[in-house]
């Protein structure tokens, strides 16, 4: 029974604090834009497109339409994105959801923005449209430091003395600031 009440736990502390979970497959509209804060922590703007396509009943041709997705990826995704990503890259994200204001000439502006934190995942996929390479295998990178493979011991053989190593800690990575305005001081919200 002790089973049963954990998830009915979980599902109650789900449905109280909700989820803020958005996953998107598009296309890069520009480079990636990265900027470093105070902290020394790398902050990238993307400009992320999404495209659907359906055939219209009436007429028979073929519609699409494309949104438009302001990304921003903070620490080493965001260094990660600027040295990979280029414009016409597709990209998977998964990230959430943050609306921020601030004035500007006396008129409140609001900004809806896809944010990619460390518990968020960035992930390359094929190749940018336009280049001449060879295709590539997706590429993913996530916020969390990724554990160091450590070799297995051997199964039945003489036990070693001692030499193993230690495992590297990783990297402390930068979070976002928790102010709104995510660590820059210009007006233009991008």
């Amino acid at each position: 029974m002790m089973g049963a009440e954990n998830i009915n736990r979980r599902r109650h502390i789900m449905a109280v604090r909700g989820i803020n979970k958005v996953i998107l497959v598009g296309r890069l509209g520009k480079d990636p834009e990265v900027r470093y804060i105070p902290n020394g922590g790398a902050v990238a703007n993307l400009q992320v497109a999404t495209s659907e396509s359906w055939r219209d009943k009436q007429t028979g041709e073929m519609r699409e339409q494309t949104e438009w997705h302001r990304v921003v990826l903070f620490g080493k995704l965001a260094e990660v994105a600027g040295e990979y990503l280029r414009k016409g890259a597709q990209v998977y994200i998964e990230g959430q959801l943050r609306t921020r204001s601030w004035e500007d000439n006396g008129i409140t502006r609001y900004v809806t923005e896809i944010l990619v934190k460390t518990t968020g995942t960035m992930q390359m996929l094929g190749r940018a449209a336009g280049t001449q390479t060879q295709p590539e295998e997706a590429q993913q990178f996530s916020g969390q430091p990724q554990p160091e493979s450590q070799p297995e011991p051997k199964k039945g053989g003489a036990k070693t003395k001692g030499r193993g190593r230690k495992a590297a800690q990783p990297e402390p990575q930068p979070q976002p600031p928790e102010g709104e305005d995510y660590g820059f001081s210009d007006d233009i919200p991008f």
